[in-house]
């Protein structure tokens, strides 16, 4: 089997590691390695599918990979890449995060029995019981104060103030990767650049206590090619809880990728193999939409399942119209290749009664109402530079009643700019 490092790196994962030989010639048996997760959240977004991703390679290439959620350290709060301090949550908080974050990696991880499962982890189990003097005793005593003040993390923070709790953060993850290789035989620890200074601290603290060696890789920071932040949008972070980010609106976001990231983002982001994307990087035209298509569904598909892939795509062919995708452009991809039959069913949709509706909503209220605008001033900015339509027609005047004539069918679809639409259902 090619070596999972080879792959990370002609897909771009690698942006540095404790030594390209020594990393390459590790993985050539199979190993256990880490990532270690933030749980403040009940959602991943965007953002953390890179790490995710990794893991996903890894444990293709027989790899078994542990996702450790930091319920233990998120009590104290990292300040890598933080201008201030965390808000510390509460156990119980971090508790319910976990699961929802576990559900969320299962759909890229086999969590199930057999060789190579993933393993999820969480920190708290061995911080928590940690007692405070013999922690300084056997652990601190290997840390300079010098060498920590000098990481990246550290020297940010020291400009508007670093706590002496976050001053503890790197001992504490330095702590993790000595018992997850003392208790797993973990040998490796991913993470983004921000984690360069808290992953060579771990291995140094293998090195010091265990005598032994520890290896250590990181990823870029991603950002689009117009130097946006990875997952941000307009309206926000995009989010792999269909809660908080419909399948449909995630599939629109990676639809629309710029035609500078699609082969990038289809390195990143899909499992589809390199020498097919490798392929696609000379694709131009109408042929740079299908790669987008495909890059969107197989997106789609990993966060939220076939199902809800194929009908993410078959919404957008309602909305937009339906687009031929070549047998021949990343065949490995299980989009439908015929066009089939469109429907709306996964447009994000509002019930309205049917009593207010027939006694009519202004038109920037309605806008605002279901989220296609954040504000009513927004809305009336929107309608004001023609950039909203009610069913394909554009409206004219901000405070137009909608419906503005007798409605003959039981729903309307709103569009706000060029792609993002709504949908009202009228029930009696």
């Amino acid at each position: 089997m090619e070596n999972v490092f080879e792959v990370l790196r002609q897909r771009g994962f690698v942006e540095h590691t404790t030594g390209d030989e020594a990393v390459y010639d590790l993985l050539q048996r199979r190993i256990t390695c880490y990532v270690g997760f933030d749980p403040t959240a009940h959602s991943f977004h965007v953002g953390s599918l890179m790490p995710i991703m990794a893991l996903a390679h890894m444990q293709r290439h027989g790899h078994r990979p542990i996702a450790l959620v930091g319920g233990g350290t998120a009590l104290v709060g990292d300040p890598s890449g933080k201008s201030e301090m965390r808000q510390m949550l509460m156990p119980h908080q971090v508790n319910e995060n976990a699961e929802a974050l576990k559900n969320q990696l299962a759909r890229f991880l086999d969590f199930e029995k057999g060789q190579g499962q993933a393993v999820l982890l969480n920190n708290a189990e061995w911080l928590a019981p940690l007692r405070y003097i013999p922690f300084l005793r056997d652990i601190g005593c290997h840390f300079s104060v010098n060498r920590m003040l000098a990481t990246e993390s550290c020297r940010r923070r020291l400009e508007t103030g670093l706590n002496f709790i976050e001053f503890n953060y790197s001992l504490l993850q330095a702590y993790d990767y000595l018992h997850l290789y003392r208790t797993e035989n973990c040998v490796l620890q991913m993470g983004g650049s921000d984690q360069w200074g808290n992953i060579v601290a771990g291995i140094d603290l293998i090195r010091r206590v265990e005598r032994s060696t520890g290896h250590g890789m990181t990823f870029p920071l991603i950002t689009a090619s117009s130097g946006d932040k990875m997952g941000k949008t307009a309206g926000g972070a995009v989010w792999l809880d269909p809660e908080l980010t419909s399948p449909y609106d995630y599939y629109q976001f990676w639809i629309n990728t710029a035609d500078d990231d699609v082969i990038r983002f289809l390195c990143f982001f899909t499992l589809l193999p390199s020498a097919e994307i490798d392929i696609a990087r000379n694709l131009d035209g109408s042929d740079v939409n299908v790669a987008k298509t495909v890059l969107a569904f197989e997106a789609t598909r990993l966060a939220h399942g076939q199902r809800e892939a194929e009908n993410a795509l078959k919404a957008s062919y309602g909305a937009f119209g339906v687009r031929y995708i070549d047998p021949h452009i990343l065949p490995s991809s299980t989009i439908p290749r015929d066009t089939g039959s469109t429907e709306v069913e996964s447009i994000p949709t509002t019930i309205i009664d049917a009593d207010r509706f027939r006694r009519g909503i202004p038109a920037f209220q309605l806008f605002h109402e279901v989220n296609l605008c954040a504000s009513r001033g927004e809305a009336r900015r929107l309608i004001q530079q023609g950039g909203a339509y009610v069913d394909g027609r554009r409206i004219e005047t901000f405070d137009i009643m909608i419906p503005d004539k007798d409605l003959n069918k039981r729903e309307i679809l709103l569009r706000a700019g060029k792609k993002r639409y709504h949908r009202i259902r009228v029930k009696d």
